[in-house]
């Protein structure tokens, strides 16, 4: 049975005492849900790097609550000022890294080969990838969005052996609804995420991909995440702006 997943993504906000503060507040209110362990329902949590460690802390005696980084460099180490390496994220007790976040691949440039060296170092590093994927409004209106999320995965993820991509979880991200207010419908949500589960069951099998998380992110929120994880293929959510507010959180942790 797949794991349900909510991960918060808190991109560049916060500072160091309202993340401390909001961290706080997720331990508190988690503690009053009906979470057995993390093998039911996870909740992760992705801050802004200086915050990592401190996070780690705070939620180290916790069963559901894991700490993600949003960012890894696609080198183990070497003169890249500011990036930051796999192994340094693991050295901290970070479990998950955030890789081919839409804002990356554009105000980055980050190609599906780069995301792909990612991708390897984070594993060899016992990091946990939350592989993104997802198409613009214009692959949409080309009615190419199939074959964009396609070329993605496979370019950047179907390389992997067996054993390493079952480490994997997805979120499918339409970028066209990241932080516009527009979500994805629930029927267009529940068809991409059939459609990739498909794509790895003809690239791995169908035990992967039925054990495969696939997250959806994408204006995700407390009014809608009820419909969208009701389908039979959506298992979580990667949210962004509704994480940043302890009860909207938690609001969408509940949506199970």
């Amino acid at each position: 049975m797949r794991k349900k997943i909510v991960a918060g993504n808190w991109k560049m906000n916060k500072t160091y005492q309202e993340a401390i503060s909001l961290i706080n507040e997720i331990i508190n209110a988690t503690e009053k849900l009906d979470i057995k362990s993390e093998e039911n329902k996870l909740i992760i949590i992705a801050p802004p790097f200086p915050y990592l460690q401190k996070a780690v802390e705070m939620t180290a005696k916790t069963l559901s609550i894991k700490i993600a980084a949003q960012n890894c460099h696609s080198e183990e180490q070497g003169a890249y000022t500011g990036e930051i390496a796999a192994n340094a994220l693991q050295s901290l007790g970070v479990a998950y890294v955030i890789i081919g976040h839409s804002e990356r691949r554009t105000y980055f440039n980050e190609s599906n080969e780069f995301l792909a060296k990612k991708v390897n170092v984070a594993l060899q590093n016992k990091l946990t990838p939350i592989f993104c994927c997802g198409e613009l409004l214009l692959h949409r209106q080309e009615n190419t969005h199939f074959d964009i999320i396609k070329k993605q995965l496979h370019e950047s993820i179907f390389h992997l052996s067996k054993d390493d991509f079952r480490k994997i979880i997805i979120a499918y991200e339409p970028v066209w609804a990241i932080g516009t207010g527009v979500t994805a419908t629930s029927e267009q949500a529940q068809e991409m995420h059939a459609y990739i589960r498909n794509l790895i069951k003809d690239a791995y099998s169908n035990e992967i991909a039925d054990n495969t998380p696939i997250l959806y992110g994408g204006s995700c929120n407390s009014k809608n995440a009820k419909e969208l994880f009701a389908n039979i293929d959506v298992d979580g959510g990667l949210i962004g702006g509704a994480s940043l507010k302890s009860e909207d959180f938690i609001n969408i942790v509940n949506s199970y």
